[in-house]
């Protein structure tokens, strides 16, 4: 009983910062008349950093810790309900190779370009994998075999909040840039799934168009989270390899990756079992929906650990570096498409 009255504290502050974020979000868009519509997650971002004096408590660190490192891991786990092997296998094997191409490269370009302007290995992890893979999600999970190192929580922090500042410009963005190159409605459904940061903006962009592209460009960015815990556990070996700091960068138990992949199959099954799909029908919405509360609770709880002024002291070569990522796994998309 000691633990859970441990952990108590700093977990109900951001479930809390969590809470505030969901009730700000329509007021938020209301007061703007529309013009500014943040994602909750960023909201609680935002304001888990504006917290931070109140949360740099020793009493809320126990807590906020539990929600980063170990309610993290679960609710990506939960991730797999969203995806199916069927739509995966749909996009044909010259899409396939296409994206995880396009995604390799980009981590691997973010890399290096963080070494060339003087940044952090760890920063390029979190950069390349918040471009190649799912914005925040991937972000958060990447931080979990990143080694430490002085700002990794303000780059964390800094990359959630320019993945969605990009998705949401490049969700403007890219559609005309389709038209332009003159791709069909299968076309400019790939280069939205496989190009654009995060989910919600890779369904605005695409159902915008017309309802062939969003279904093509959801199925793509699906099967992108499908390659998240590959992703990370590529990453986390990466690192370890490299001899990162003792204990920190070494691979986890891929426990939650293998409940990942084990979900994926049960959404592939399930549904087509008609003793089982209605129960599970009814079943899966709540679990998808504790997938999402536990990613925002995590994000909260990253927010209350940033200090504000650690963001401000990140200058113009995160920015470039992210800016590189989007640029390189654009080219190679696009090439891609152009070529198929």
């Amino acid at each position: 009983m000691a633990m859970p009255r441990l952990l108590m504290p700093g977990f109900v502050l951001a479930a809390g910062v969590g809470v505030a974020a969901v009730l700000a979000e329509p007021l938020l868009g209301q007061a703007t008349g529309g013009r500014l519509a943040l994602p909750v997650m960023v909201i609680a971002l935002v304001i888990g950093i504006v917290l931070h004096p109140l949360a740099a408590r020793p009493v809320f660190e126990p807590g906020l810790t539990f929600a980063v490192k170990k309610l993290l891991r679960w609710a990506i786990a939960l991730l797999g309900l969203r995806i199916a092997f069927g739509d995966i296998v749909g996009l044909g094997l010259g899409t396939l190779v296409l994206v995880v191409g396009s995604m390799a490269a980009t981590i691997a370009g973010a890399v290096w370009l963080a070494r060339r302007l003087g940044v952090a290995d760890g920063y390029g992890a979190l950069a390349g994998a918040a471009t190649a893979v799912c914005g925040a999600s991937a972000t958060l999970a990447t931080t979990t075999v990143v080694p430490n190192y002085p700002a990794k929580a303000a780059d964390t922090a800094f990359t959630v909040v320019a993945a969605n500042a990009l998705s949401t410009l490049v969700m403007l963005a890219y559609p005309p840039l389709a038209v332009a190159l003159g791709f069909d409605a299968t076309q400019t459904g790939i280069l939205l799934g496989a190009t654009i940061h995060d989910m919600a903006q890779v369904v605005g962009a695409g159902y915008a168009v017309s309802e062939p592209v969003g279904n093509t460009a959801v199925v793509v960015k699906l099967f992108r989270v499908f390659l998240l815990l590959p992703v990370v556990l590529a990453i986390g070996w990466w690192f370890a390899r490299r001899g990162g700091a003792a204990g920190e960068a070494r691979v986890p138990v891929p426990v939650f990756a293998l409940v990942f992949l084990a979900l994926v199959v049960v959404n592939s099954i399930l549904p087509s079992v008609p003793a089982l799909a209605a129960p599970y029908a009814a079943v899966k919405p709540w679990l998808v929906q504790l997938s999402n509360a536990g990613l925002l609770i995590a994000i909260a709880a990253l927010g209350l650990g940033t200090s504000l002024t650690a963001i401000l002291t990140i200058g113009w070569r995160h920015v470039a570096v992210f800016l590189g990522a989007t640029l390189v796994i654009l080219a190679l998309v696009t090439a891609g498409i152009l070529v198929l």
